[in-house]
């Protein structure tokens, strides 16, 4: 077992998590750090569950430098490990604007129905309600309302069945921060996707997720950890950079959720039996604090949630989470940081990186119990 390293963050400092802000303004700037361009993951790693987790105690000063094949034995038996399954669609399209040729790039964020879409969209000012896009002989997107921040409502004109063209002509919706062309033969078709994906929809990998292999679902099995499902739906806020001073005036957007009965009712199996509710990714834990009550109990629902978590929000679902490194001034790190002190997460972040720990979707992970 690799020996533990100390970081400048004390058990006083833990237990306080929870009131870093209580009455007073928080600013966005309370959440930024320095992170070298080298230390963003380009790449994922040859073997998913061979990336680095960082384990971070909340009521104990050291951290642990591991790998993520060793998930199951940090975790105990009675536990439950929750899991977005959400599926990333070839969110980017790309496509020319009908009678003058501009270059305009789409990207999917919400299906309204009757081949309606919510999208993003480059070149915004070139775009007016019914403008056309082609994108292929068999695809168009039809301009039918504009919105604010570079979104659109436009509808498909299509031939043939929605899901395979969209496979055909769609291209995997990598982040900004990745600064290179999706991978050939389909590298990011399989890795920007998580191995228990099941329902199509989301613009973005949850990627805490990422890390997992059956191999580790089933050793996670075999020691008695139950593995939940919910459904969070990735949208926009994971690529909107907040630009206001004080970060309680971000607007954050909606996005779509499911926790099914049985999910509900396994989650409170657990919590019923002194187990712990291990929520993977900062979209579970949206999910599972959405639908849980004042007093931990889970219940099955449906539909959009508009929580913003930030500190001095009181956890009730969640007991430990695992999640990657997130961008600085993010809604993400603040998040995090409501859960585990923002003075202890932005020194778990520095020991990261003077560990050399790869940062962002395709990077590495941290456990925090």
């Amino acid at each position: 077992m690799p020996p533990d390293v100390g970081y400048p963050c004390t058990p006083a400092i833990a237990l306080a998590r929870s009131f870093d802000y209580t009455g007073a303004s928080m600013k966005t700037t309370d959440f930024d750090y320095t992170l070298p361009e080298s230390a963003i993951a380009q790449q994922p790693t040859e073997v998913r569950e061979e990336s680095r987790l960082l384990v971070f105690r909340r009521f104990v000063a050291p951290v642990e430098h591991r790998r993520f094949s060793d998930l199951p034995e940090l975790l105990s038996p009675g536990d439950a490990v929750v899991l977005n399954n959400t599926q990333v669609i070839p969110a980017r399209l790309y496509g020319t604007k009908r009678g003058g040729g501009a270059a305009i790039e789409i990207l999917l964020l919400e299906d309204l129905g009757e081949q309606r879409w919510k999208v993003l969209a480059n070149r915004a000012k070139r775009l007016r309600v019914g403008t056309v896009v082609e994108i292929d002989p068999r695809l168009r997107a039809h301009v039918e309302e504009v919105e604010a921040d570079g979104q659109f409502v436009v509808r498909f004109e299509l031939v043939g069945n929605w899901m395979e063209l969209l496979q055909n002509v769609g291209h995997v919706p990598l982040p900004p921060y990745i600064r290179r062309p999706e991978g050939d033969r389909g590298e990011d078709r399989e890795r920007y996707q998580t191995v228990f994906a099941k329902v199509p929809g989301s613009a973005a990998a949850p990627t805490a997720g990422l890390h997992f292999t059956p191999g580790i679902l089933s050793r996670l099995r075999k020691r008695g950890i139950a593995i939940v499902e919910v459904t969070l739906h990735v949208g926009l806020d994971t690529f909107r950079p907040v630009l206001v001073e004080n970060l309680e005036e971000h607007e954050i957007h909606s996005e779509l959720y499911e926790v099914s009965e049985e999910a509900a009712e396994r989650l409170n199996e657990t919590r019923a039996g002194g187990g712990r509710i291990v929520a993977v990714g900062s979209t579970t834990t949206r999910a599972l604090e959405t639908v849980a009550d004042e007093e931990g109990v889970f219940h099955p629902r449906a539909g959009r949630t508009h929580l913003f978590i930030l500190p001095g929000h009181k956890f009730t679902a969640v007991d430990a989470m695992l999640t990657n490194f997130h961008l600085p001034r993010s809604t993400l790190l603040a998040m995090v940081s409501a859960f585990a002190g923002r003075e202890c997460v932005l020194a778990a972040y520095a020991e990261a990186l003077q560990a050399g720990y790869r940062f962002y979707s395709y990077g590495d992970a941290m456990l925090i119990l």
